[in-house]
């Protein structure tokens, strides 16, 4: 069975498991998010995105 995720809400849903289950507060969410939002805009952002990319495929390709 394939199953097709999209990256922002698997990690939105870690997020609020952090949340209610480790005690991530609110704050640290924030600051998070903002870094995440801010470190799309820098020249690193394609090497973060081709890694994203290559560890999607690598498990796409995995098969029960």
């Amino acid at each position: 069975m394939v199953l097709s995720i999209s990256g922002v809400v698997l990690l939105g849903v870690v997020v609020f498991v952090f949340f209610r289950k480790d005690g991530l507060k609110l704050s640290h969410a924030a600051v998070c998010s903002l870094f995440g939002f801010y470190l799309a805009g820098t020249a690193v952002a394609p090497s973060i995105q081709a890694g994203g990319a290559s560890i999607a495929e690598l498990l796409g390709g995995i098969s029960l």
